[in-house]
């Protein structure tokens, strides 16, 4: 959730700390700092409440020079949004810290430390690292990396973390348990991140750290040492894509550049499936794998749990496969029941999704024939520790609300479907009808984006609205939870989803003229059903916006806007219109004027529990 950025080099680093506070803003944060150790070995920080915009601010006025320096911006957890609960926290005028995460025993961390005469000044849990570190390093005479270790042995709870001391102005330690650090490596130079990202201007070069590392750089050092102290090495990954794929573009803003590239990240994530009898999904030794699975269990959480809902239709109707879906938050936390020989799948963009990799990290070694990471993320935490992968080809998604990258989870899900499908007796003349789906799946989305125009018309009858209400059926019950979904995270309108059939349950108690209705109308077994549920809102003088089949027969009137969607296969429509439900979503952010790529209170990778 939080953002991390260090350097250490025989150059100025003030402003590659910056670039890389700018390129994490997509994360989620409250405030932002830095902290430099000056060529006369001095701790300089700056801190400031807002965004990042506030610290450029402040040091234009008051400018931090250094060759070794450490800078972060913050969501908070423990303290509210402040500039004394910024990050770096500082002890003795000696040690600067920046910290991801949570520390679940800083209370009684901090008893101990105030009876050592420690002063605290900050609400926050991560002060506690700043204390023990300066404690490890005057009291008992550690280095730098000898105190991290000793340090990190106290806490618990999930951390990314870096520091710097003065008193070893060249250096900067880091570790990470839980929550995701990688190193950049330039030449004569080292930086530490949260995400690549924010290092890419910089080294296309990266170490990916594992779970418990701890490890040291200076400019022409490095050093990393797993759980068990020992030094080891890492592989360094040379990324390939362009640094540019994270540029605005002659877009407006992120989350329009991503509906947008839909068609090519969809194109790109169904390359691979094409080639094989086995969708080419997988190497023939994972292939062997598949031939045994009887159930799935998906486990996501946010978008990638409405993939999931979406997904268990299509394992159940077309591969005659049982499968559950829940939430990762509350499959860690209860008894399970599971039945024989069942492939887990996780879901995370990110890769990093904290509840999604404890449900992982949770399940016994016999619960579950093998483990399927789907994400957009090579080398992330999720893809590293499960059995089975199969990345998305997305590309960076920089908008905190998804978008290609929950489409490609989606167009993923319906090719695994495939996969298993026909090995659970999918009759051939079936598979080729789903496969030519998938094939055509990127230019029916360029059809939907084509609606660009009627879709922001639209959505001007929302732009007053405090609340709206959402509508499917069947498989689009779950579609229908994503476009509420999209709507209340971007344009903090409340937005809820129902399964249409449930409106004489409740939801109808809501509906009045000030009340608008989407509704998804494709024209399959439960449209006559559906229709009914229309007539009940209209009835109830309730606004009704529905995104239609050509094939529905439905028509526009008074109290009944309908758009059409583009004709294509039942297999690809949950797909097709969920796109349609994204423009929505974000033409009605746009005309509130909220911040559309980076909304309040929420994060791109929730990497805390």
């Amino acid at each position: 959730m939080c953002g991390i950025v260090a350097a250490t080099a025989s150059r100025e680093v003030a402003e590659i700390l910056m670039e890389g506070l700018r390129r994490l803003e997509y994360r989620g944060y409250d405030s932002a700092g830095l902290a430099l150790i000056s060529n006369k070995a001095a701790l300089q920080m700056r801190r400031r409440k807002g965004k990042v915009k506030e610290l450029e601010m402040a040091l234009s006025h008051q400018p931090l020079t250094g060759f070794n320096g450490i800078a972060h911006t913050r969501w908070a957890t423990h303290g509210e949004p402040s500039e004394l609960n910024a990050h770096p926290h500082t002890s003795g005028g000696r040690v600067a810290v920046v910290h991801n995460g949570i520390i679940e025993n800083h209370e009684s961390l901090r008893n101990e430390l105030k009876e050592k005469n420690y002063k605290f000044s900050s609400d926050t849990d991560t002060e506690v690292i700043a204390h023990l570190l300066h404690y490890y390093l005057e009291k008992h005479g550690k280095s730098l990396s000898e105190a991290l270790r000793a340090s990190v042995l106290q806490l618990e709870g999930a951390f990314a973390l870096s520091a710097i001391d003065i008193a070893h102005p060249n250096q900067i330690v880091a570790s990470r348990r839980d929550s995701p650090l990688v190193i950049g490596v330039g030449i004569g130079e080292y930086f530490i991140a949260s995400d690549q990202l924010a290092l890419r201007q910089v080294t296309d070069r990266f170490i990916y750290l594992e779970e418990n590392d701890t490890v040291l750089v200076a400019p022409d050092f490095l050093e990393v040492r797993n759980a068990q102290e020992v030094v080891v090495e890492r592989k360094i990954t040379q990324i390939t894509s362009s640094p540019e794929e994270n540029m605005l573009g002659s877009y407006s803003h992120f989350m329009q550049k991503e509906i947008f590239e839909q068609p090519k990240a969809l194109h790109a994530t169904l390359a691979a499936t094409n080639d094989s009898e086995s969708a080419g999904l997988f190497s023939p030794e994972i292939e062997k794998t598949f031939d045994i699975i009887k159930a799935v269990q998906i486990v996501a959480c946010g978008t990638s749990y409405h993939a999931g809902l979406v997904a268990r239709y299509w394992f159940e109707e077309l591969a005659g496969i049982p499968c559950q879906v829940e939430i990762a938050s509350e499959f860690r936390y209860r008894q399970r029941v599971t039945q024989p020989a069942t492939l887990l799948i996780t879901v995370s963009q990110s890769g990093e999704t904290a509840d999604t990799l404890a449900a992982l990290r949770g399940i016994g070694s016999a619960e579950f024939v093998a483990s399927l990471a789907i994400s957009n993320v090579d080398n992330s935490t999720l893809v590293r520790e499960s059995d089975l992968v199969f990345l998305t080809k997305a590309g960076a998604e920089v908008g905190v609300a998804s978008t290609k990258a929950f489409t490609t989870q989606l167009a993923s899900l319906l090719a695994i479907t495939l996969a298993l499908g026909r090995r659970n007796g999918m009759h051939e003349d079936q598979e080729q009808e789903i496969s030519s789906a998938l094939d055509s799946l990127p230019d029916t989305i360029s059809g939907v984006l084509k609606m660009d125009s009627q879709i922001r018309d639209l959505s001007a009858k929302f732009t007053r609205r405090k609340n709206a209400l959402f509508l499917g059926r069947g498989v689009y019950y779950p579609v229908a939870m994503e476009g509420a979904l999209k709507l209340k995270e971007i344009s903090y309108i409340h937005a809820e989803a129902y399964a249409a059939g449930e409106l004489k349950h409740g939801p109808l108690a809501l509906v009045d003229e000030d009340m608008p209705i989407v509704a998804i109308a494709p024209a399959d077994q439960l449209l006559e059903k559906l229709r009914s549920n229309l007539e009940e809102v209209r009835a109830r003088g309730g606004q009704l916006c529905v995104f239609a089949d050509p094939d529905s027969g439905l028509e526009s009137s008074a109290d009944l806007l309908v758009l059409m969607m583009p004709d294509c296969a039942d297999y690809i429509k949950p797909i097709v219109y969920t796109v349609a439900l994204q423009l929505l979503a974000y033409y009605v952010a746009l005309n509130k004027g909220t911040d559309v790529d980076k909304p309040r209170n929420l994060a791109k990778s929730v990497t805390v529990e």
